[in-house]
Parts: structure tokens; C-alpha cells; sequence
């Protein structure tokens, strides 16, 4: 069985994600692709909309996709939780043959700030999703999923730009936004 861990805020949901979700479906033999909201990024103070809806939010947006699970593992602990963690506890419950690890090339750039990101990088196959304006240089002996959307959560948020929302969350979004 080979399963990719894809965590973040989604703080909310945007089509980058959902096309993160099908590039990785289709590039990478997947079994199965986790999606992990976080109760808090360990690395931000705060997000807009709360774990719960979040939670909701992603859940309905890829209910019908046989090969996606959205994991509560994270929000189940009411804390900010460690990547490492969640990716020793998803290959317990899982006993994967092969674990890939889905981040952004933002995150990417900064992931020697992360805890413990020597173990991170032994127990998974790291994959890097592009996006315009970061990291641009080559990614030796990285697999890569070539996304290039112009969006992120904080752009959205800051201007909530419901084009760049899935339509079966929109109405969702719209009434969770505080």
C-alpha cells in the first residue's frame, strides 16, 4: 500500500488543494492520500476559521473522492501537533509500504525550521508541490507536482475571492466567515 500524508491549515480550502489532491492521485500510484487539517500549524499563532470548520469544509469537499480520507487525528488533540507525530501515528494505523509527505514549496523553503525534520525526512518520500513565486531553483532528488495555481489560504482570506473556492463549499465559506 503506498498513502500520502497532505497536512496544512486549509484555513480554507481553495482549488490549489484540490489540485494537489488529483496531481498527487495521478502522479504518484497512491492507494490512498490522508488530508490532515491541523488544530494550529505549530508555526502560526492563530487561523481564521476554527479546526471544526475546517474540518467540515474539507470533509464535504472530497466526500466523493474514493482515495481521499480526511484525518481528524490532529484536531482530535486540541493542540498543535508535530508533523512527525501525525506521520508516525498515520504509518501505525496504515503500515504503509511507501509514505509520501505532501508540502508546498513555501513550506519547503523554510523546512529546516521544522521539529525533528531529520526524522520527518527518514520516515517519508518528501514531495514538493510548486508554486509561482517560490523556489524556483532545483530540486535535487525531489519528486515534485508541478501546481503553479497563483492562490494561498492567506491571499484568499485577506481578499476572499470566492472564485478560488470549490463550489460545493462556497456557500460554506461564506457563512463560516466571521
Amino acid at each position: 500500500m503506498q498513502i500520502a500524508i497532505f497536512g496544512g491549515s486549509f484555513d480554507p480550502v481553495h482549488i490549489a488543494h484540490e489540485t494537489i489532491v488529483i496531481e498527487a492521485l495521478d502522479k504518484l500510484d497512491l492507494d490512498l492520500i490522508i488530508l490532515v487539517p491541523t488544530f494550529l500549524n505549530p508555526q502560526k499563532i492563530t487561523s481564521h476559521l476554527s479546526p471544526n470548520e475546517r474540518l467540515y469544509l474539507l470533509s464535504k469537499n472530497f466526500k466523493d473522492c474514493e482515495k481521499v480520507i480526511v484525518s481528524d487525528y490532529e484536531i482530535n488533540k486540541n493542540r498543535p501537533v508535530y508533523s512527525i507525530e501525525t506521520i508516525q501515528y498515520l504509518k501505525e494505523y496504515y503500515k504503509p509500504d511507501k509514505t509520501y509527505f505532501i508540502i508546498g514549496a513555501d513550506n519547503y523553503q523554510k523546512l529546516n525550521t521544522w521539529y525533528k525534520v531529520d526524522e520527518i525526512l527518514n520516515e517519508v518520500e518528501l514531495v514538493v508541490v510548486t508554486r509561482n513565486g517560490f523556489c524556483n531553483e532545483i530540486y535535487d532528488n525531489i519528486l515534485t507536482l508541478d501546481v503553479d495555481i497563483d492562490i494561498s489560504s492567506t491571499e484568499l482570506r485577506n481578499n476572499l475571492d470566492l472564485n478560488f473556492v470549490p463550489e460545493k463549499i462556497k456557500d460554506d465559506v461564506k457563512n463560516f466567515w466571521h
